[in-house]
């Protein structure tokens, strides 16, 4: 067995511009770089449903997630004509059970370390696994908190708990397993968009299946980016990429052309290639997700993703706090109540309003 590794309490540390600087120059940046990196490339011109093969790893991942969606199925909302259009106190429920219950599920991935290695990482990755389904207090949810799911993952790979065989079940299976539970979340609990425009015009809470879904379409040799913008393509393929899924989640939403909702998304579709689409994706998620100080001053750092070298010390911050020094100005604060899209399409339909742009 390997050397006991002491694990501690992941912390924010990323509070201030310099700080986002020396984050930018860390090893934990280059490490989650290249994580991401290796499973979109390996899962480049696969659908959905490619095979991927099974390992104890991916199965005990999968039912952890399985036991999420239990624990979201027990507490369902409580109907009220009078709702508002924001996230559903029933959310704090939920995310409060699985706070609770986090130590049972986290216990059979634990297992499989400590048959390698001595020690018990339970506190790291209960920290990052808590906070990928969105934030209890705004009932909001964004990238930061996607963010947070890849951090759990990325803890698992530099424990040693993945093999290169894995890499395109990590995606194909637990990702996918994921955003489907949080699709739910989203509907059943109108979370918020953390962030008062959305992830910068792709999607009001994602930002890694349009960068992984354009990795599955790298090599198609019929479908090109402009086809996003035909409806029947999009019923046709978004059960089998994820790119296309999003668009149809946006587009059930929203109800009206892609155009008026989502400028870049159209903007976008109009790249000639998938190939460009796609390693346009990775600039991008490094500009506007890990290059964005309201998203990283929410990251952890603990004895597995260490805090970049430089980094003064300071005391963790409050949740709601947004923490950096930087000056507000319109969608950068974290603690903006925007109210959910999906809210606003039912409490439309249930009040016989018509949708109208922008709305």
């Amino acid at each position: 067995m390997s050397e006991p590794i002491s694990f501690v309490i992941p912390v924010k540390r990323i509070l201030t511009p310099e700080d986002l600087t020396k984050w930018g120059e860390s090893e934990t940046y280059k490490k989650l770089n290249a994580f991401i990196e290796r499973l979109a490339t390996s899962i480049k011109g696969l659908t959905n449903e490619a095979e991927t093969g099974a390992s104890e790893i991916i199965d005990a991942l999968l039912a952890m997630l399985d036991g999420i969606e239990t624990i979201l199925s027990q507490h369902p909302v409580v109907e009220d004509a009078n709702t508002s259009r924001f996230g559903k106190v029933e959310f704090r429920d939920f995310y409060d059970d699985v706070k609770e219950q986090v130590v049972g599920l986290l216990a059979p991935i634990v297992q499989i370390y400590q048959k390698t290695a001595y020690g018990d990482p339970t506190v790291e990755l209960a920290a990052y696994l808590s906070e990928s389904f969105g934030n209890r207090t705004r009932i909001d949810y964004g990238s930061g908190h996607e963010l947070n799911f890849m951090a759990l993952l990325l803890c698992l790979d530099e424990l040693r708990l993945f093999v290169p065989e894995d890499d395109k079940a990590l995606v194909l299976k637990v990702f996918i397993r994921y955003m489907a539970l949080m699709r739910r979340l989203q509907r059943e609990y109108w979370l918020e968009p953390a962030g008062s425009h959305g992830v910068w015009g792709l999607d009001d809470y994602h930002f890694l299946p349009f960068l992984f879904g354009s990795w599955q379409l790298y090599t198609h040799p019929n479908l090109r980016p402009k086809s996003i913008r035909s409806q029947d393509m999009v019923d046709m393929f978004h059960p089998k990429y994820m790119y296309f899924e999003c668009i149809n989640f946006i587009n059930e939403v929203k109800n009206v052309p892609l155009r008026w909702h989502s400028p870049m998304l159209d903007d976008i579709s109009g790249v000639k290639t998938w190939a460009k689409v796609a390693e346009g994706m990775f600039k991008m998620f490094k500009a506007e997700v890990l290059g964005k100080l309201p998203v990283m001053q929410h990251f952890l750092f603990g004895s597995i993703l260490v805090v970049p070298v430089g980094i003064s010390e300071k005391g963790d911050q409050d949740d709601d706090c947004c923490g950096h020094s930087l000056l507000n100005t319109w969608g950068d604060c974290c603690g903006i109540k925007v109210p959910s899209a999906i809210g606003a399409s039912q409490m439309n339909k249930q009040q016989g309003i018509k949708p109208i742009p922008f709305d």
